[in-house]
């Protein structure tokens, strides 16, 4: 089955959103599901806007969409989450990996949250295990568990499509850092061997781009393309390799510009921290500590 996939790319943060849809007879009911939101945040100012989010409602609304579920592969280090702001004007229901909830107790204690957070899932409406389904109008939303990335990335399967967060980049920029707290790069070797065991001519949809050699940003592929020419993963490349290689390219990588604000608010599924007693809400810098 070949679901309608409509792509919104960020260039801020590089980021794809995603609108997954039914194909259904004309005129009638078409359910969605919206893959990896953003919230627009400009760090100097610390305000955030909604551009980025109301072109995803222009596009459901515009087309008469029933959004069914708003999912999250992953705790986002690069941007923040849309969801709360897309729930409350479109509908659905949050989703994102169970093993969520691991991140979510990390970073309460690197952040020093208070009591009003409970690292316990609750804060979305649905945690996920591999193997999981949903419903998605006719269709089926497939749930693989892939984590190495972070501890919680999810693979969304829905019919022919397959939407990997951030675990694949395209085959000329390779594969995700590990070094964020949980990571591991022997798991994501493994996770992304059981992505690429789907069928050769399964679309992966990716969540970032970053337009290697100047290129154009291209965010869509397929297994038998990132089998034949990824240049991490590719046929033949062995997990120990793998992993050398990983751990030696993280070594010189930065952190993401917007990990700070992102982690503290992705971790509420998009809240952002209750104001205090003059009525506006902080985000914290923890010194010395990442």
């Amino acid at each position: 089955m070949h679901p309608e996939v409509q792509a919104f790319f960020d260039e801020e943060t590089f980021t794809v959103s995603y609108v997954v849809s039914e194909v259904a007879a004309e005129g009638g009911p078409r359910a969605c599901a919206i893959i990896d939101s953003v919230l627009d945040f400009d760090a100097k100012s610390g305000r955030t806007t909604t551009q980025s989010a109301d072109k995803i409602i222009a596009y459901v609304t515009e087309r008469k969409l029933t959004v069914e579920w708003i999912l999250e592969t992953h705790i986002h280090a690069d941007h923040l989450t849309a969801a709360p702001y897309l729930k409350s004007k479109l509908g659905g229901r949050t989703a994102i990996g169970a093993e969520a909830v691991a991140v979510q107790r990390t970073f309460k204690e690197i952040f020093n949250c208070g009591d009003d957070f409970t690292p316990d899932g609750s804060q979305f409406d649905c945690l996920l295990k591999d193997a999981d389904s949903l419903a998605l109008g006719s269709m089926s939303i497939r749930v693989l568990h892939t984590p190495g990335h972070t501890p919680a990335c999810m693979t969304y399967l829905i019919g022919d499509s397959a939407f990997v967060g951030d675990t694949l980049f395209m085959p000329d920029f390779g594969t995700a850092r590990v070094d964020f707290p949980g990571g591991d790069a022997g798991t994501l070797f493994r996770s992304i061997r059981k992505i690429l065991s789907l069928p050769a001519d399964t679309k992966l949809f990716l969540c970032h781009d970053y337009a290697p050699g100047g290129r154009d940003y291209l965010w869509e592929t397929t297994v038998a393309k990132q089998r034949a020419e990824n240049i991490h993963v590719q046929d033949g490349i062995e997990e120990s390799d793998f992993a050398n290689m990983r751990r030696e390219k993280d070594k010189t990588l930065s952190m993401p510009n917007l990990l700070l604000p992102a982690v503290q608010v992705n971790i509420r599924a998009g809240e952002f921290p209750a104001p205090e007693d003059n009525g506006v809400r902080y985000l914290k810098i923890p010194l010395d500590r990442l």
